[in-house]
C-alpha cells in the first residue's frame, strides 16, 4: 500500500508545520507528516521549514537568532490568517500531539546551509525518549547528516533527499546502509523505480498534489508520497 504523508501537515489549506496543521492532517486521514527543524539560539529543536522566519511568520530574521521563549510569541499562521495564532511548535509538542497514534514521522533536518551543531544528537535522544526508532524516518539533502544519523542510531531508518535526476540511486542509498530515498516525484520513471526496488530501497516521494501525478505514483509503486493536501491522496492511498 502507498503510504499517504502529509508535507508539513495539511498544508494545502492550513499554516505549514503548525500543530493545527498535524492535526487537520491526521482528521484527513494522513498516515504520518513529513516536517522540518532546526534549532534555536537556545538549542531547542522547532518545526519550520525556511532558516529565515520571514515567509511564514509575522518577524524578521533567522530562526537560529531567536531563543525559544522568544518564539513563542511569534505568529505562524502566514498565509493563512484566517487560522487564528499559530506558534511555532517544539519537536516535543508534536510528539506530544502523536503520542499512542500509529503514525510514521518524517524529520528533515535543515542543516544544509547552516550546520546546527548537534541537532542530529538532540533528534535522536527525543526519539528514542518517546520510544518512536520505529516509526521515525530521518531525512535531509546533506546526505553527510544523513550518515552521520546513520552512526549514531543505526535502527532508525534514514533517507538521503534529492531534488535532481541520480545514477543508480538504489546502489547509491544501498552502498551507504541508507533505507530509504526520497526523491522529486518528476524524477522518477520506470527504470528508476526498479533499480530502487532491487536494492529494497522505500521510495517516499514528494511533492504530490494532483490527481494525475497521484495516480502516476501509485501506478509505479512508491512506497509513500508526500503531499500538501493529504485528503486527496487519502484516495489514491487505499487498496
Amino acid at each position: 500500500m502507498m503510504l499517504n504523508i502529509a508535507h508539513r501537515g495539511f498544508s494545502g489549506k492550513y499554516p505549514e508545520n503548525t500543530l493545527l496543521a498535524f492535526q487537520k492532517g491526521i482528521e484527513a486521514g494522513a498516515d504520518g507528516f513529513e516536517f522540518d527543524t532546526h534549532l534555536t539560539r537556545d538549542g531547542e529543536i522547532v518545526i519550520i521549514h525556511d532558516e529565515r522566519l520571514d515567509r511564514t511568520t509575522n518577524v524578521q530574521g533567522f530562526v537560529k537568532d531567536y531563543t525559544l521563549e522568544e518564539l513563542r510569541k511569534v505568529d505562524a499562521s502566514k498565509p493563512f490568517p484566517e487560522c487564528g495564532f499559530c506558534g511555532i511548535p517544539t519537536l516535543r509538542e508534536y510528539f506530544e500531539l502523536i503520542r499512542g497514534r500509529d503514525l510514521i514521522t518524517n524529520i528533515e533536518l535543515k542543516n544544509g546551509i547552516f550546520w546546527y551543531e548537534g541537532m542530529e544528537e538532540k533528534v535522536i535522544a527525543m526519539i528514542r525518549e518517546y520510544g518512536l526508532e520505529e516509526r521515525v524516518i530521518l531525512s535531509s539533502f546533506n546526505h553527510r547528516s544523513v550518515m552521520k544519523c546513520k552512526a549514531l542510531a543505526p535502527e532508525i531508518r534514514c533517507g538521503f533527499l534529492t531534488m535532481s535526476w541520480l545514477e543508480r540511486p538504489g546502489e547509491y542509498t544501498a552502498a551507504r546502509g541508507v533505507e530509504c530515498y526520497h526523491p522529486l516525484y518528476l524524477t522518477l520513471d520506470r527504470e528508476t523505480v526498479d533499480e530502487l526496488h532491487g536494492h529494497d530501497i522505500r521510495i517516499n516521494t514528494w511533492t504530490v498534489n494532483e490527481g494525475a501525478d497521484l495516480a502516476r505514483m501509485k501506478e509505479l509503486g512508491v512506497d509513500a508520497v508526500i503531499g500538501n493536501f493529504p485528503d486527496r491522496a487519502a484516495e489514491y492511498c487505499r487498496d
